[in-house]
């Protein structure tokens, strides 16, 4: 199996794009990331989605954003899994340019969440839970993290004002990113007035509903330095599950799937937990970005909160999260997440960051990209490679 790296990278700004259409959103992120790698053609399409038939009335993606890149002809497929469809999309192009059967990939992930109502919106995200024993009852995923988020509070004695420190970090670094939705900073106490969603989840535990597109090239990392002077090797993309009810789940407080695609991700890469220098968790609401800290061995269980409060997430922590405002303040275009997150990740292994969210001397960045309350879960590890 060849190494690989990725050599471009393209993303659209997060908003609601109500004057543009699926299509064009993902051809603007494709033709950005071959731009950034100096290339015309491609071997290979995938891209990530989530519900382009359900909100758009839209499926057979691949050729059709395929045609519209100029990139007509070639393998283009849909790639599904939740939320975390962009990463999932990554890792076929990962393994189609290590098995040798194409030589150049791209990765695209896209979403637009914003053209109907958001009862329209909210009922289509929940096809990510399990429909006859969750959706029917009722639950939303704001619901679900909301139990979630209650029985955190109560094992481990957090108070609900504990988990403010997430999102005050993600509103500070998602001011300094030019692609972010949400670019203003967030006070302890705004998060405390906000209005509650699903007791004890407010709107500012919650990623906001938003349109965007992300893209990255990939390509055997012997001849990377061909594409681009920046290249960054793919260490791990790996892959685990989870069941899609949490009431199936020994305990709901431990993502296994995170739990066993990072431990994959470790092992693959040949590094350990604490070798991570920059974390993008996938913080669709604050309590999973605690969750997913705790399960990657980046914090004992029961600690996340207490970490974020101590100050070790932000850009001059320990173990910094969503540099660049994460799912909270960047968005979350559902479809489209895990490939922002993979952006952001090699910006910062690239030394390309904002300036006031750089992190020094990266080495080494894990994206982390979750469909559903935790049922799939790809973990990416990137690695700075030198000449």
């Amino acid at each position: 199996m060849r190494d690989v790296a990725i050599v471009g990278i393209g993303q659209t700004p997060v908003r609601e794009h109500w004057d543009r259409g699926l299509r064009d959103l993902a051809v603007e992120a494709i033709l950005a990331a071959m731009d950034d790698a100096h290339i015309r053609r491609a071997d290979a399409l995938f891209v990530g989605n989530m519900l382009s038939g359900t909100l758009g009335f839209q499926e057979h993606l691949g050729a059709l954003i395929a045609e519209y890149a100029g990139l007509e002809g070639i393998e283009a497929v849909k790639v599904e899994a939740a939320c975390g469809s962009a990463a999932a999309a990554l890792r076929q192009a990962v393994l189609a340019v290590q098995s040798g059967q194409v030589d150049v990939a791209i990765a695209v992930g896209v979403e637009k969440l914003t053209e109907l109502a958001s009862k329209c919106t909210t009922n289509a995200l929940a096809m990510a839970a399990d429909a006859d024993y969750e959706a029917v009852m009722g639950l939303s995923f704001v619901a679900i993290n909301a139990l979630l988020m209650r029985r955190y509070m109560y094992e481990y004695r957090v108070n609900k004002e504990d988990f403010a420190a997430f999102t005050v970090n993600a509103h500070a670094n998602a001011q300094h990113n030019p692609f972010a939705m949400f670019r203003m900073p967030i006070t302890r106490e705004q998060y405390a007035a906000a209005k509650m969603i699903a007791d004890p989840i407010n709107l500012l535990d919650s990623s906001p509903v938003s349109d965007g597109a992300a893209a990255v090239v990939v390509a055997a990392a012997d001849k990377a330095w061909e594409f681009s002077e920046a290249p960054v090797r793919v260490a791990a993309c790996e892959v685990g599950t989870d069941t899609v009810a949490l009431d199936n789940r020994e305990n709901p407080l431990w993502l296994k799937g995170v739990e066993r695609s990072a431990r994959r991700a470790y092992q693959k890469a040949g590094i350990s937990p604490q070798e991570i220098g920059v974390y993008e968790v996938h913080d669709a609401f604050s309590i999973m970005a605690a969750l997913s800290l705790e399960a990657s061995g980046l914090a004992e269980p029961g600690t996340a909160v207490r970490l974020a409060n101590e100050g070790e997430i932000t850009p001059q922590g320990r173990i910094p999260i969503a540099t660049m405002g994460g799912l909270k303040g960047r968005g979350h275009p559902v479809g489209a997440t895990g490939l922002y997150q993979v952006v952001e990740c090699v910006l910062q292994l690239r030394g390309q960051a904002p300036a006031a969210v750089q992190v020094p001397d990266v080495q080494y960045a894990m994206a982390q990209n979750i469909g559903g309350s935790g049922a799939t879960v790809i973990t990416t590890i990137l690695e700075r490679l030198t000449k």
